[in-house]
This record gives structure tokens, sequence and C-alpha cells, in this order.
């Protein structure tokens, strides 16, 4: 679908820079989105680089093991599945532990070494996994105790006080943490009927 969306949007903004007559913008903001592009990639590269090897690290010295361990009564109440897999879940609980700590750009790196050990687990490769969609929308309502990127960025443009958004910070991420949990879950659930049903439907033919 993206590969019509972008063409689309890339025509109708040369031809709106043509009417409007802001073609030399347009040819600057080109230039300049395709060095933004570039400095992100090594950002990202960099990042990723580093939160990958303190995750080596982390497993070689046990600190993943112990994350883990402190962890797993609240990991097997929501990937019950998983509670023989320690390889998935100690990446799953240092991904957690990076978000309760505000530490996004190390929960990203952490993130995706999680979704690649769920990978190797799942049955169906071309689908998501249940256990999957559950991990990606906690990924994503990202619950912190301590928003430290957040409080630096308010650090950095000026902010007197940068931690005082803590109680609402954790209070919004508690809340759409559990609402993408019990969505997730129900929609599992309902998927799961559903396959079920067409199941049904096909032996009775």
């Amino acid at each position: 679908m993206m590969n019509y969306v972008w063409p689309v949007l890339i025509m109708l903004s040369f031809l709106a820079s043509i009417i409007t007559g802001n073609v030399g913008q347009l040819s600057n903001a080109v230039i300049q989105g395709g060095q933004n592009a570039v400095e992100l990639l090594l950002r990202l590269v960099a990042m990723l680089c580093l939160w990958g090897g303190i995750m080596e690290i982390a497993e070689k010295s046990g600190i993943t093991a112990a994350v883990s361990r402190i962890l797993k009564p609240v990991m097997k109440l929501i990937f019950p599945k998983l509670k023989n897999e320690e390889y998935a879940l100690e990446a799953i609980s240092m991904n957690i532990t990076a978000n309760i700590l505000g530490l996004g750009n190390a929960a990203t790196p952490l993130g995706l070494e999680a979704m690649r050990r769920l990978q190797l687990i799942n049955s169906d490769t071309s689908t998501a996994s249940n256990e999957m969609i559950v991990f990606v929308v906690m990924n994503t309502a990202a619950m912190h105790i301590i928003p430290t990127t957040v409080a630096t960025m308010r650090g950095q443009y000026g902010s007197g006080s940068p931690m005082e958004i803590m109680p609402a910070s954790i209070l919004t991420s508690f809340c759409a943490l559990t609402i993408a949990i019990v969505v997730a879950k129900g929609g599992n659930k309902l998927g799961l009927c559903g396959r079920k049903e067409r199941k049904n439907k096909c032996s009775s033919c």
C-alpha cells in the first residue's frame, strides 16, 4: 500500500510547489530531508550497536536472568504460554525494565531482540503470534516510573523542574499499559474464537 502512497505524495508535493511557486523550497526540503535521514540512520545504528552490546554483557553477567526472575510472576500472568521459554522472557524483561526506567533509546533495540526471540518460537512465522501482539502493545504503551528521556529533554530546553511530570507520567503510562493489555488480550481471544468457528465450519463441510 505504501508503495502507492509515497509516489502520490511526492507527485502532489511537486505539483503544489509549481502552482505556488515554491520549487526552490521544495528542492531545499528534499536535500535537507536526505541529510536528516542519514543522520537519523547513523544515530539509530550507533544506538542499536551500543544497547545490543549491553544486552550481551547483561546476559553473560547474569543480569538478564536476575531481572527475568524478578519479573517472572508478572510475565507468567501476561504471557502464560512463555513460562518455559526463558530465552524469550529474558529479552522481554529487559525491554520492560528499560521502559520502566524511562530509557526509550535502550528499550527500542531490546524490544527488537525480544521480537526476534519470539519469532523463533512462533509456530506460524508468516503471522504474528498472540504473545508478539501483546508484547508490541506493551512496548508501545511504555509503562515507566522514571521519565528519564522526557525529563532530560525538559532540562535541555530550560525547565526549572524537569521531574515534576513524574506523577502524571506514571498515571498516564499505567492507564495506557492496562488498556493496551486488555485490548490486546480481548482481540486475541476474539481472533481465536473466530479461527475455531471457521475451523468447525470447514469440518462440517
